[in-house]
């Protein structure tokens, strides 16, 4: 089993990079050329569902980062 940690600690980072990549955020670009970006909004639909894959796939990550360094 420790053989496939690794290969399985890339996948979930790969899907975790693709995850993060894929959330939209209002400001984007404009908040480092100075733009303020001052309001709030909900997610819903895929982004709310990317959202809580992105949480996941983090945690999966931390677990089997703590499992390589264990085994």
């Amino acid at each position: 089993m420790a053989q496939y940690l690794p290969i399985a600690q890339m996948v979930v980072a790969i899907f975790l990079i693709l995850f993060i990549l894929l959330q939209q955020r209002g400001t984007a670009l404009g908040s480092a050329f100075g733009g303020e970006g001052e309001f709030y909004a909900t997610r819903r639909g895929i982004q709310k569902k990317i959202f809580w894959a992105t949480i996941v796939f983090g945690t999966l990550f931390i677990v089997l980062a703590l499992l390589n360094l264990m085994l």
